[in-house]
């Protein structure tokens, strides 16, 4: 079980370098198929455009399980998808809610400073590790600036798309 539980903290682990290349890497510095989907969360930071990946990341979760059982990749994958829900939910606060925590204000600061003021850097939502090991973080009296325009940016009202996005998929054509 101990093992299991380490196993799985390696995938959570694993989720915060997967976060950064989608945000930085695919949505930010290549023309990916993520860039235009990112691109509408940028002009329109109620755009919930991750929703379309909890159905495959759900599938295969479910058929590792059924088919592998607890195996250590599953556990391993299981984390990932865990990481993956903890970033949804922290990304939303962020945009949406005033703070619980400070560790929540300075990753709300962080990220509403990337984007209202450097959209090239300061990649990282849950975590700014892979920032400053890739360098995208702005030295430290820079980041301190961004970091109080971000602060300033108060939560957005009302909601996201996400009701919008759920009619739209389950509509009947």
């Amino acid at each position: 079980m101990l093992l299991d539980l380490l196993i799985f903290a390696a995938g959570l682990f694993a989720w915060t370098l997967v976060e950064y290349v989608i945000h930085g890497v695919l949505g930010h510095a290549h023309r990916t198929f993520v860039t235009p989907l990112h691109d509408v969360h940028h002009r329109d930071p109620r755009a919930v455009f991750a929703l379309g990946a909890w159905i495959p990341t759900a599938l295969v979760l479910a058929s590792a399980l059924a088919w592998f059982g607890l195996a250590p990749g599953v556990v391993f994958y299981g984390g990932i998808v865990a990481g993956f829900a903890v970033y949804e939910y922290v990304h939303y606060r962020i945009h949406f809610a005033t703070r619980l925590f400070e560790v929540e204000a300075r990753l709300r600061a962080r990220h509403l400073a990337h984007h209202v003021a450097e959209p090239d850097a300061i990649f990282g939502v849950t975590t700014r590790l892979w920032d400053v090991v890739f360098g995208t973080e702005p030295e430290p009296a820079r980041m301190r600036e961004l970091a109080a325009i971000g602060a300033r940016v108060a939560p957005l009202a009302g909601s996201s798309n996400l009701a919008r996005v759920i009619r739209s998929r389950t509509a009947a054509p």
